[in-house]
């Protein structure tokens, strides 16, 4: 039976960032997935992913999120090519609605540069946007886009490179914690494998191994779409910001034109589609980009030209939208890591330094109580495959 120090069950944003914290510090790991590595089953797909610092969710994400971006600089610097794009970011909603009034607080705590800016200033400085006279912006220069799939080959390389050993095609059937701290032993289709920790990064399958989570953190259907801009000048890179807008309408967001054709737009929650990641379909439909161009119609106008890409991919939700970060009760030598709610990738590279420290009994120098599992009402370890 083939033994590793740490086992990681999903190569994806955060499992493969995983690997290679792990493998640069010595530890002998394999990384296996169920499908290609990268891949289009899951969450990090559609080309490029928004990292922003003026964090509306919660303040707690900004300390975090500038761990991030050096890691994203030492990511990209090791790999060769650019994987992080600034192009400042803007977050837009109602007057003293949520969205504004997290961001603001998130930057006057973290001390970030930002300005808020009314909806005609906005419009007149980023002209393809098209916002009602009831709401403003926060602009923070600092946001901007990571290279996803780029930047899951990069880290899938540099772990390679520094001795981990990556499986595609190969998913875990089951585990068991083994007595007396034996470890975990895992079983794929192909084999059996034994090790100290296993990092269990699996996304929207996270509730095949954890039944437990199943209610928890439950799969939700999303669709990005691509349109041929009527006024291009308008949404280039350099010319247009990333941003949220959340509105009755929805919550949309949105990039510049960058590395395929067409200004991209999501809509998180899209049509309200949950279920398990095998049944959820993975093609797109004429109600899916009707759904984005209800955004387009509203705050983007000039951007609502031919469709020249639809995809879909998976977000999983917890119910308070918040990251799950931390060791199963009761079974410390398996690490759950990060159903994201739609909002992970651009921390995976400060994600996988985090499994990494769990995973060799280091303490992570983030507070990481806002991601605990115990904030829910999760059954016993032993409610697992």
């Amino acid at each position: 039976m083939a033994q590793f120090d740490v086992i990681v069950a999903g190569v994806g944003a955060m499992g493969s960032q995983a690997c290679w914290h792990l493998a640069r510090r010595g530890q002998r790991v394999l990384g296996l997935d169920r499908y290609d590595i990268p891949n289009a089953m899951g969450s990090s797909h559609g080309v490029n992913r928004i990292i922003r610092l003026a964090y509306f969710e919660h303040p707690s994400y900004v300390p975090v999120l500038q761990r991030a971006y050096a890691l994203w600089r030492e990511t990209e610097r090791l790999a060769g090519e650019q994987l992080l794009y600034i192009t400042g970011s803007l977050d837009i909603g109602p007057k003293g609605s949520p969205v504004i009034t997290g961001s603001l607080e998130s930057c006057r705590q973290h001390a970030l540069s930002h300005e808020l800016l009314s909806a005609s200033d906005t419009n007149a400085r980023f002209p393809g946007y098209r916002l009602p006279d009831d709401f403003v912006a926060v602009h923070q220069p600092d946001g901007g886009f990571v290279a996803s799939e780029r930047a899951i080959v990069a880290a899938a390389k540099l772990a390679m490179d520094a001795g981990a050993i990556l499986r595609a095609r190969e998913a875990i059937r089951s585990f068991e914690v083994l007595p007396r701290g034996g470890g975990v032993q895992v079983r794929t289709d192909r084999d059996v494998y034994q090790a100290r920790r296993l990092v269990l990064a699996t996304g929207a399958w996270i509730g095949e191994y954890v039944p437990a989570l199943k209610p928890i953190a439950v799969p939700e259907r999303q669709t990005l779409g691509w349109f041929r801009p009527k006024r291009p000048e308008h949404f280039q890179l350099g010319a247009f910001p990333v941003s949220n807008v959340k509105s009755e309408a929805g919550h949309f967001y949105q990039f510049p034109v960058w590395s395929v054709p067409g200004f991209k737009i999501g809509l998180y929650h899209h049509l309200g589609e949950r279920g398990p990641a095998d049944e959820l379909s993975r093609e797109p439909n004429a109600n899916d980009e009707e759904a984005l161009r209800r955004g387009l119609r509203s705050f983007f106008p000039d951007a609502d030209g031919d469709v020249l890409a639809l995809r879909t991919c998976l977000f999983t939700n917890t119910p308070d939208e918040h990251f799950i970060i931390d060791h199963l009760p009761g079974a410390p030598e398996v690490i759950v890591a990060s159903p994201c709610s739609g909002h992970g990738f651009k921390f995976a590279s400060a994600i996988g330094e985090i499994l990494a420290d769990l995973a060799t009994d280091r303490a992570p120098s983030f507070d990481l109580s806002l991601f605990r599992i115990s904030r829910f009402a999760l059954k016993s370890a032993d409610d697992r495959i």
